[in-house]
């Protein structure tokens, strides 16, 4: 049976406190993947033959986001959430199948737990299941109403609930599966006679139990996998248990994470075994890194790869990647696909942008390599720059294998530095140094005798 999936994303999100007009709620980052990603990424695993996002508030931000993943309906009025789906009918209505929808706000969903909403319907044969949960303090959630022999006959919003519903401990989580036809069916029925004046998505239910549809519940033990965030606090709160489920991923794949309260690791990132991770560090976008590494601490690594030669050759079609058997740290950034191989050793405030550094090279310290190439064994002292924009255009250097930078020295790009050449401490260097040679680019040192304390104001 065919499945379609349906992303509720046009909401306001007023909670979130922003005064910007052009943000949605759902565009906000949770560990570098906006909140919207985290529900897609979880659903395509499902084999949805279509997958729809629902755009509206701030949707110029959030159609670059789902568009790529997702087919794209706009919802021009916020008028609640069964308005929302109103406007897939042109795409879905009339079809064989079951409808998934879920909100934009939920990332801590899986893919099992979604998956495990749809085997539930299956099993029941159901043309409606939805996922709930039994909570202690129920309050603000919309609550299952069942009739003496336990059916569920209607969902009640906390806004339309009497002092018998309040009463009520199990409450809607906001994921269902529906039979797709008897979806948009029943929409044409529903109204906003309600206290929020909206089409709510809750009232199909009691529309299905009247017209004798089989509905049935989905129970999620843990309510915090399916928190909505409706606020920055919520988002935090999101973005800790995600930061420590794939923390745990990672551990249980052999790399050591020393301290796991100050390590932010993304979700698109690959660590390999018996890398060390030490405190403090952000490993972010599309990285890979390669084994027996050792980051940080307090190091910033985004979109790199670290790993072997033949890794790196591959990585062009790639982002950032690390190799293996690296020292990377402390202080230390790199972004932008750099590309580093095996046994280097960077670090202490170093900043590397669109940067390859093949096997044993080595920059210890306070240099920025932007734009360039280091080739094998080579060594970048301390303070180097590679001077990559002419305030128009970016350039690239070339440091060839075994080359020698010196301290302070500037290399004003486009230019080469040779295989084995060496340049001399305080250079700026503007033209290609060859293989072997020795550059001075800098001017003769001149002294003038009795003159410092003038100077220096000492007299």
């Amino acid at each position: 049976m065919d499945r379609y999936a349906i992303i509720l994303a046009a909401g306001k999100g007023s909670r979130m406190k922003s005064r910007r007009e052009d943000i949605s709620k759902v565009s906000f980052p949770v560990l570098g993947r906006p909140l919207v990603k985290w529900i897609i990424e979880a659903l395509k695993p499902l084999g949805a033959k279509r997958l729809i996002a629902i755009i509206g508030f701030g949707g110029a931000t959030s159609e670059p986001i789902v568009k790529e993943d997702c087919e794209v309906v706009w919802q021009k009025e916020q008028k609640g959430a069964g308005h929302a789906v109103m406007q897939v009918a042109p795409l879905l209505e009339g079809k064989e199948g079951q409808t998934i929808i879920c909100c934009g706000d939920t990332p801590l969903i899986t893919t099992e737990l979604y998956q495990g909403l749809f085997d539930a319907h299956e099993k029941a044969g159901n043309f409606l299941t939805i996922m709930t949960s039994v909570l202690d303090e129920p309050h603000g959630y919309g609550r299952i109403v069942r009739d003496a022999a336990g059916n569920v006959i209607q969902i009640r919003e906390q806004k339309d609930c009497d002092d018998e519903a309040e009463k009520i401990r199990e409450v809607n989580a906001g994921v269902y599966v529906f039979d797709n036809k008897e979806l948009f069916e029943a929409l044409h029925h529903i109204t906003t006679n309600n206290a929020a004046g909206e089409y709510y998505l809750t009232d199909v239910i009691e529309l299905f139990a009247k017209k004798g549809l089989k509905v049935g519940t989905f129970e999620v033990a843990d309510i915090d996998e399916t928190m909505g965030v409706n606020d920055r606090h919520q988002l935090s709160i999101a973005e800790a248990n995600l930061k420590a489920r794939i923390n745990r991923e990672h551990m249980l794949r052999g790399v050591t994470i020393e301290d796991s309260a100050t390590t932010f690791i993304g979700p698109d990132v690959t660590i390999g075994a018996d890398t060390i991770i030490r405190p403090g560090c952000y490993i972010m976008g599309k990285t890979v890194i390669g084994e027996g590494n050792l980051i940080g601490p307090n190091t910033y690594i985004e979109d790199s790869v670290i790993g072997s030669e033949n890794e790196v050759l591959a990585s062009w079609l790639t982002d950032t990647v690390i190799g293996d058997h690296n020292h990377i740290g402390p202080y230390f950034h790199a972004r932008n696909g750099t590309v580093i191989a095996s046994r280097t050793a960077l670090g202490n405030f170093c900043e590397f942008k669109n940067a390859t550094v093949a096997d044993g090279a080595k920059a210890h310290h306070l240099s920025y390599i932007g734009d360039a190439s280091i080739g094998k064994g080579a060594n970048i002292g301390c303070g180097v720059i590679t001077a990559n924009y002419d305030g128009t255009k970016k350039h690239h250097t070339e440091i060839d294998e075994g080359a020698f930078v010196g301290c302070d020295s500037v290399l004003v790009a486009p230019v080469a530095i040779g295989k084995d050449a060496l340049v001399a401490a305080g250079s700026v260097v503007t033209d290609d140094v060859p293989e072997g040679a020795t550059a001075f680019a800098r001017s003769k040192q001149t002294n003038k005798p009795g003159t410092a304390k003038k100077l220096l104001k000492r007299e």
